[in-house]
């Protein structure tokens, strides 16, 4: 309540109030300055409210006296249970722990105001699980009660923690919460075989790494401290089998170590330990962690195939002996009880030559065939052995066969020698070094002698001992005009026994070298070519041939547009055609040019044939004149082709020059060269000409008329 001094009790003050709830959660009768709370206070909420309040006049609304501040503190109740953050814990500890063992710690809160009273203040008890874990009061922790639990016999457990205020005494509040505790494995159960005594069989035919079976140890533990190492310690297999721990299914695979036989052993005994591989010091007293099992392997009888000595065979052999040699022998049996007969044979796949055969009965491997170290130095053979009493039981077994050389070839050149020697040189010069080589192969190595098979005044051989020699020249100039090619037998012989020899032919061509022994030019003929074109000559030569073609082209081109007209007699109309070759020829010794056996037997002329000097425009097939005798005159052969080609309906009207490559007899107009008949003394006449027919009248025109001309000057 609040009272001014200033109030009479006449009505005439007023009191107001302001701050925090003022209006709403606190009211004030402005008569009396009574302070009433409109509802329930929570000191949860807010513990303290700051007021102020004042009187004022009520007709001039004017304070009569300062404003006040107050406080109005909300003093706690317990009206607050405690409470956890989660309403399921969880938790673990390992089994077997010590007693008092802390596995987890849960704290509750109390929202009431712990400097008043006790109503925050929390005890915690244990309202389940006991009597395997407890709980202390003042601080939550949950530790373990009893001794040596074995999570084998109980892995899950559930506690429910109290905490209750007001120091746990009557009337407190309290709240609960559920603890799900887990113990986890350690290792403290070793491993244990189900049974002592474990039985398994196997084929004796069963390959090396075969798998005979699996034992397995079980323990109770899980996870890494279950794991097991299984090892064989003791029996009378430890040489024939291996055990295999396999981690996924924690079993111990025992496989085939080396090849069974029935007929040797047919029973092992193996004991076997299982050992685990992690091991808690703290549980030794508990060990050991091992255990051990008898497993006794028996060897069951197969028919097996035959087995040779060896598992492979190698026979050495010279390639000259004679056929049916024996070159070795394979020996195999059967190895069961029985002993059946062994029969052999050869695998053809491995000899489709069919050099080798071998005898069924023994195993004998003789030859069929001659042998060749240069063909084939090794002969991989495949022998196959069956019983006869079941043939389809087979072994097979490789034989390697070496062929082992013998001197039976002659060296040979090793290449193919393109051998020229200079004009200009001097004796003793160096043309060529030559080598050759042996398809033998002898154990001290090759080694060649070279020599010539018969003395050569011009070129010499000179052995260098390195299975290689020189060739030099024993004179001084060569020349092509005289003799172009020398060919140089070269005996080369080896050093085996028998010794082989063979004789090399050098073909050495005489050519012509410059000042350093360059070769420059090796044909005859060159000599009587110009000096050497440059670039440029060369590249101007080419473009005028391609004009000229192009040029041949159009005109063929235009030819064809215009229609055949007959062939024109007249002297008017005669239109001369001079084609220059440019080329001089070779002479006599040119033979590659043209064919001279056509002209000295013209009856050797294909029929069909066509002219050379045009490109014809259809074909057609040329009329076939009688040929002249063998013994006809080369003129009188030339007359008749000049003959034909002038009644020839087909022929361009235009002169067209033949050249062949023979002179045949003097002729009776001897030159027909300007230049020449100008550096003669006497005067020519060259009426005669005329008598040759239309296609020289030209000629005769130009050449009849010089005799007056040379009058009237």
């Amino acid at each position: 309540q609040l009272h001014s001094d200033q109030d009479k009790g006449d009505g005439s003050l007023k009191y107001i109030l302001s701050g925090d709830g003022a209006g709403t959660l606190f009211i004030i009768d402005e008569k009396t300055g009574d302070i009433h709370a409109t509802r329930r206070i929570d000191r949860e909420e807010k513990a303290f409210y700051t007021l102020r309040a004042q009187a004022i006049n009520r007709r001039t609304l004017r304070p009569v006296e300062p404003e006040s501040e107050f406080v109005i503190k909300i003093h706690d109740i317990n009206d607050n249970e405690p409470t956890f953050p989660e309403e399921i814990y969880t938790a673990s500890v390992p089994e077997m722990s010590v007693v008092g063992t802390s596995v987890v710690q849960v704290t509750a809160t109390d929202a009431d105001d712990p400097s008043y009273g006790n109503s925050a203040r929390v005890i915690y008890s244990i309202l389940q699980g006991q009597p395997y874990f407890s709980v202390e009061p003042e601080t939550g922790i949950i530790r373990t009660a009893l001794p040596n639990m074995n999570r084998e016999n109980r892995e899950q457990y559930q506690v429910v923690i109290q905490a209750k205020d007001m120091g746990g005494q009557m009337g407190g509040l309290s709240g609960t919460t559920t603890v799900n505790i887990t113990l986890t494995d350690v290792n403290d159960n070793p491993p244990r075989f189900p049974q002592s005594t474990i039985h398994l069989r196997i084929p004796e035919s069963s390959p090396v790494g075969t798998a005979i079976g699996s034992v397995k140890a079980t323990d109770a533990d899980t996870g890494k401290n279950a794991e097991v190492e299984y090892r064989i310690i003791d029996g009378d297999g430890t040489d024939m089998f291996d055990i295999v721990t396999q981690r996924d299914t924690q079993e111990g695979v025992i496989t085939l170590r080396k090849p069974l036989d029935y007929e040797t052993r047919r029973l092992y005994t193996l004991k076997v330990e299982a050992e685990n591989t992690h091991v808690d010091p703290r549980f030794y007293y508990l060990g050991p962690f091992k255990d051990t099992t008898i497993v006794k392997i028996s060897v069951e009888d197969v028919d097996e195939p035959p087995v040779f000595s060896r598992s492979s065979y190698l026979f050495e052999v010279h390639e000259d002996i004679e056929l049916g040699t024996i070159i070795g022998t394979v020996m195999a049996r059967d190895p069961d009880s029985a002993s059946s007969p062994v029969r052999f044979s050869l695998d053809r796949h491995t000899d489709l030559d069919r050099i080798f055969n071998i005898h069924s009965g023994n195993g004998s491997i003789y030859t069929s065939k001659p042998l060749d170290r240069e063909i084939s130095q090794w002969h991989n053979l495949s022998v196959i052995a069956a019983e006869m009493n079941n043939p389809k039981d087979t072994t097979r077994v490789p034989v390697y066969v070496r062929i082992l050389d013998v001197n039976d070839n002659a060296p040979q050149f090793a290449v193919f020698y393109d051998t020229f020697v200079c004009e200009n040189a001097r004796a003793g010069q160096l043309i060529q070094t030559i080598s050759a080589v042996d398809k033998d192969d002898p154990l001290g190595g090759q080694k060649f002698f070279f020599s010539l098979a018969a003395v050569n005044p011009n070129f010499t051989v000179q052995d260098n001992e390195d299975n290689t020699a020189r060739i030099l020249t024993r004179r001084n100039g060569f020349s092509r005009h005289e003799i172009s090619t020398y060919l140089l037998p070269v005996v080369i012989s080896d050093n085996d026994y028998p010794i082989q020899s063979s004789t090399g032919t050098l073909t050495i061509r005489v050519c012509a070298c410059d000042s350093r022994g360059n070769m420059q030019s090796c044909n005859a003929e060159a000599l009587l070519l110009p000096a050497g074109l440059s670039t440029g000559a060369l590249i101007a030569i080419l473009l005028c041939i391609i004009i000229l073609l192009v040029i041949v082209v159009l005109f063929a081109a235009l030819k064809r547009q215009r229609k055949k007209e007959p062939l024109i007699l007249s002297k008017e109309d005669i239109r001369d055609n001079i084609v220059s070759y440019n080329d001089e020829g070779g002479g006599e010794e040119d033979t590659q040019a043209f064919d001279i056996g056509t002209l000295r037997n013209p009856a050797a002329i294909e029929d069909k044939k066509l002219r050379r000097d045009i490109i014809p425009e259809t074909l057609f097939v040329p009329r076939r004149t009688p040929s002249a005798p063998d013994n006809t005159d080369v003129r009188d052969f030339i007359n008749q082709r000049l003959k034909e080609h002038d009644t020839d309906p087909s022929a361009p009207p235009y002169d067209s020059l033949a050249t062949y490559a023979y002179e045949g007899n003097d002729s009776i107009a001897e030159s027909l060269s300007s230049l020449e008949s100008g550096t003669t003394e006497g005067d020519q006449n060259y009426d005669y000409l005329r008598e040759w027919g239309p296609r020289f009248n030209k000629l005769a025109e130009m050449y009849g008329g010089g005799e007056s001309d040379k009058d009237a000057s």
